[in-house]
């Protein structure tokens, strides 16, 4: 393949995401992670874990080690506000709007790159970016045959397998490349097990100035229910401990149930058509079909028959109100996208537009797979299903232009057309039919200033108005406030400046995202782990973000970020629940605060990093992350906070150069090297009795100490 010629192929894979992805010259805060530097991550951590080091992120495991639900934050906005896209399809689910990445095991090793935006960012599809934006592409195919393979293991039994090959690309334009992988292990806290498949396989075809490709993920999840956390008195006992599934058999003594899982499989192809129609103008389409579904298995200790929509069960003369269950609570869904662009570019304009169609259909439902007590219960008694549907339409066009030399323009402008309806039971019987449309026109402009080769300034003033996700509609509509609940919106100043030399670079950016009806975690948690969120009518989170990189030699380079925020929400009105002595419900107390923090929303972050290239086969790297305390509700008392807490975290890795041309490589990694006692996520519920005794329940997620990953890697 001629050099010419393989840089179309590039430009081809790449067209896919370019619309959605920030340049150079873009008035947008961002970082990239190549393909090298996913490949140098650590295989236990998920996506959020790799972005962990990243300016602004706060990420976090449920099991303590990486395997099994993870999560992350960008400027304190949880995952429900991040734009996730993979080859320019939105990866959010279309009703919570939140990325579960278990459900994709090993989805690093079918990365070629991450983008992460910070703030509202350029325009994507699905829903809008309130915190940041996650664009990613999938491998580019492979000029050459190829094969790898990955073995790891570590610590708390874990155990991993990733396979690939590339065919190459033949004479005929084909080529084609796999990758499959199988995860297990034990988890750091109880029942945090995993038992983890992915498939990646691409089929690519090349012909002059156009290409398609076709994708297919399939993901094949089985976890341990990790997400009730436990509380501080039980850390200081067992921080290891986990409550899910305990129940007690006919002597009283404590049993756990054994299918305390999270259970999910997930289809997703991919077929995108590349075209580079001339020079200046490129086209290219993706249609995108993922199909879902899964279930909750959970052990229920004495519930009343009626909350499944049964009578009293008679079991030899005896009359029976309340039994142990075991209950799944099930979804199967589909989500299909169409998304087309067209792309100009000159020497001084490029201009980009393009229109997005998804539509999403999911049921839920929930089976009683056994009772104790038995007089006549169907098998598989279904006692709710309840379904949704959403349509989501939208459509941009972005614009940047060179108008003096040294000074580039940038509009955007995104249309979005929303309609959403729920319509069935939910599990407590409460009817949840509701619909609504919305109409949404976020527009961002900003300017970027090249001072010199090496300095740059750049403005933008963005807008971001999005929908509320499924659980905030059903909490309205069960309190009867589904008219109450609002779409939101932020205003996002960006102002930055960016400095690049070939051994030192250095990035100040300032940020003030000023929110309207901002949906905030209350920090309860519905009964499956849902956050629950409260429209605040005025908030805000403003702060300045700094970021560094140092080689003054060859072999060492050194990196750092810092963030310092406010997080902030004025005229805080919320309420507190009241109750009788014997836990009969009181009218709620209404409290004020003027201006309180926002939860989840460290006001310090940061992180520093060293590496050390002794040879082009040795590496050695080391890491420190550091997140401020943070709050788990809206109230700011200390009493419900997560301490701030540090990691530090070592890697090393050896090349063994056959003379076959193959690599032999091991890497080891170290995660909490000071083996620090620390808890890096929770929720909080607290209620107040009518003899003025407070009441306080609380998850927290305890995280592993001292832990270990080797991994041999063979290449050719």
């Amino acid at each position: 393949m001629g050099q010419q010629e393989k840089s179309v192929q590039t430009k081809l894979d790449s067209v896919i995401v370019e619309a959605f992805r920030a340049g150079k010259n873009t008035p947008v805060t961002h970082s990239s992670l190549s393909h090298e530097q996913i490949k140098e991550s650590s295989p236990v951590h998920s996506v959020p874990m790799i972005l962990s080091l990243m300016p602004s992120v706060v990420s976090s495991t449920e099991g303590g080690n990486g395997l099994g639900y993870s999560s992350l934050r960008v400027r304190g906005s949880d995952a429900s506000r991040i734009n996730v896209t993979l080859n320019g399809v939105a990866l959010n689910d279309a009703e919570s709007q939140q990325v579960f990445w278990v459900n994709i095991p090993s989805f690093s090793s079918m990365l070629q790159d991450i983008q992460l935006q910070r703030g509202v960012g350029t325009s994507v599809n699905g829903p809008a970016s309130f915190g940041a934006s996650i664009n990613m592409r999938t491998l580019f195919s492979s000029r050459d045959p190829y094969g790898m393979a990955e073995f790891s293991a570590g610590s708390y039994n874990t155990y991993m397998t990733t396979i690939g090959a590339g065919t190459g690309r033949g004479k005929n334009g084909l080529s084609a490349d796999f990758r499959f992988s199988k995860n297990i292990g034990d988890g750091y806290i109880r029942n945090a097990k995993t038992n983890l498949s992915s498939l990646f396989a691409s089929l690519s075809w090349y012909k002059s100035s156009q290409a398609i490709k076709v994708n297919y993920i399939f993901g094949d999840q089985k976890s341990g229910i990790t997400w009730e956390g436990i509380s501080r008195l039980q850390m200081e006992r067992d921080r290891r401990y986990n409550p899910a599934g305990l129940y007690y058999d006919a002597a009283g003594n404590t049993k756990y149930y054994n299918n305390e899982t999270d259970n999910y499989i997930q289809h997703h192809i991919q077929i995108a058509y590349s075209r580079s129609i001339s020079t200046t103008l490129q086209w290219n389409s993706v249609l995108h079909f993922t199909k879902g579904d899964g279930y909750y298995e959970n052990y229920k200790r004495d519930r009343k028959f009626n909350s499944y929509g049964l009578s009293n069960q008679i079991v030899k003369g005896v009359e029976y109100k309340r039994s142990d269950v075991i209950i799944r609570q099930a979804m199967d869904n589909s989500y299909t996208n169409f998304n087309t662009n067209l792309s100009y570019t000159n020497n001084n304009m490029s201009i980009v537009s393009g229109i997005s169609y998804a539509y999403y259909h999911g049921d839920h439902f929930g089976r009683l797979l056994w009772s104790m007590y038995n007089q006549n219960i169907p098998d598989n008694h279904i006692w709710y299903t309840n379904n949704g549907y959403k349509g989501d339409f939208s459509a941009f066009v972005r614009a940047q232009r060179d108008i003096g030399g040294k000074l580039i323009a940038f509009a955007d402008l995104q249309y979005r057309y929303i309609d959403y309806n729920l319509n069935g039971l939910d599990k407590d019987f409460a009817n949840l039919d509701w619909n609504r449309k919305y109409n949404f026109i976020n527009p961002k402009i900003g300017l970027t200033l090249n001072l010199n080769q090496d300095e740059q300034l750049y403005a933008s003033l963005s807008t971001g108005r999005r929908e509320p996700g499924r659980s905030d509609i059903k909490e309205s509509v069960k309190a009867g406030r589904a008219n109450d609940l609002k779409p939101e919106r932020v205003l996002d100043y960006e102002i930055g400046y960016r400095f690049s030399r070939k051994n030192l670079a250095f990035a100040a950016n300032i940020y003030l995202m000023e929110y309207k009806d901002q949906l905030v975690p209350t920090g309860k948690l519905s009964e499956t782990g849902y956050v629950i969120k409260e429209n605040v009518e005025e908030s805000y989170r403003r702060g300045i973000e700094l970021v560094a990189s140092w080689s003054p030699v060859s072999y060492f380079k050194a990196d750092a970020n810092l963030t310092l925020s406010k997080n902030k929400i004025n005229n805080y009105k919320y309420y507190i629940d009241r109750f009788n002595s014997d836990w009969s419900p009181l009218p709620q107390r209404e409290a004020f605060l003027k201006s309180t923090d926002i939860s989840f929303s460290p006001p310090v972050t940061g992180m520093i990093a060293a590496s050390l290239v002794l040879s082009r086969e040795t590496t050695f790297s080391i890491n420190c992350r550091y997140v401020g305390s943070q709050f788990l509700d809206n109230t700011s008392d200390k009493s419900k906070m997560v301490p701030e807490y540090y990691v530090l975290g070592l890697s090393s890795s050896k090349i063994f150069r056959m003379k076959n041309g193959s690599n032999i490589a091991a890497s080891f990694f170290v995660d909490n090297l000071l083996n620090r006692m620390y808890y890096s996520n929770g929720w909080v519920y607290s209620a107040e009795f009518s003899d003025g005794k407070s009441y306080l329940e609380e998850g927290l997620y305890p995280q592993a100490g001292i832990n270990f990953i080797l991994k041999i890697s063979y290449s050719f």
